[in-house]
């Protein structure tokens, strides 16, 4: 591999970094005081390597017990600490960044890994340049529950459940719309969401919710696989659903789903000459007329 080019003039270089993890044992995504995070123990893997403090941003927050194999974050290095990352001696054929990604898979616990670093294009932001974000939530309608080699990532159902009813409920809300009666309530954040994809399917005792949304308010996707489970169950009508759209604040009629079904599977962005266009987008408040 030739010499890594550092850029020059001083300042910053954003790297983006892709990342998986099992959530069961991480209080989140997002960096908190005595708690383990997963944003945490990046930045401190990452600060490690680097010797200097770095604070990662990642595509979404995810919440307590909740997975991921396609979360996508940026971190800010100062060009003089980008070095460190680089061993004295190289592979052949390897990429610029791959024996920091062998780093932090030594550095790393077992339950979350960097799959990749490369250097972000101008105008990447990992949280505002996103186009959406895709989640899988799983679970398992079989008698004996889920098998062992699942448990941490499928969701037991003790009932049984009408996928042909949640899929109808699901279509009623697709679309632009105020989901406050799906989000857990934070100041000054807004509830409108595009949500784009939200299907079912059964195979077997597996049955597979697949969600997709330009972006997702504090515990929505666990939200609206509740709400459609009770669907599921023949406890609410499939209209019901769409009827809470009109709510203006976390409905109390059902409960948000377990969080070890739900992963993150991935996080699109536009082309690299749409990036800044797309973050000033995204900034932007957004209304339902």
């Amino acid at each position: 591999m030739s010499e890594p080019a550092i850029e020059s003039g001083g300042g910053l270089v954003r790297l983006r970094l892709d990342i998986a993890y099992d959530g069961t044992e991480f209080a989140g995504w997002a960096v908190q005081t005595g708690q383990r995070t997963v944003a945490g123990v990046l930045e401190e893997a990452l600060s490690t390597v680097f010797r200097t403090a770095v604070v990662v941003r990642g595509a979404g927050r995810t919440d307590t017990g909740v997975h991921a194999t396609g979360q996508v974050a940026h971190v800010d290095v100062p060009e003089e600490a980008l070095p460190h990352a680089y061993p004295r001696a190289t592979r052949p054929g390897d990429s610029e960044f791959l024996p920091l990604v062998r780093r932090l898979g030594r550095f790393l616990s077992r339950d979350v890994r960097v799959l990749d670093v490369k250097r972000a294009a101008a105008g990447f932001d990992a949280r505002f340049s996103a186009l959406r974000r895709h989640y899988v939530y799983r679970l398992s309608t079989a008698p004996f529950g889920v098998e062992p080699h699942e448990a941490r990532f499928v969701t037991a159902w003790p009932r049984p459940l009408d996928v042909d009813a949640m899929t109808e409920a699901s279509r009623k809300l697709l679309g632009l719309h105020d989901f406050a009666a799906f989000c857990r309530h934070r100041e000054g954040a807004t509830t409108i969401r595009d949500l784009q994809r939200l299907d079912w399917s059964r195979e077997g005792a597996r049955v597979t919710a697949h969600v997709s949304a330009d972006a997702f308010c504090w515990s929505m996707v666990r939200s609206l696989v509740g709400a459609l489970l009770a669907v599921g169950e023949h406890r609410r009508e499939p209209d019901w659903c769409a009827s809470l759209l009109a709510a203006d604040r976390r409905s109390s009629e059902f409960a948000a789903a377990p969080p070890q079904g739900l992963t993150l599977v991935g996080v699109d962005y536009p082309s690299d000459d749409q990036l800044e266009a797309r973050t000033k987008v995204t900034r932007d408040l957004r209304v339902v007329d």
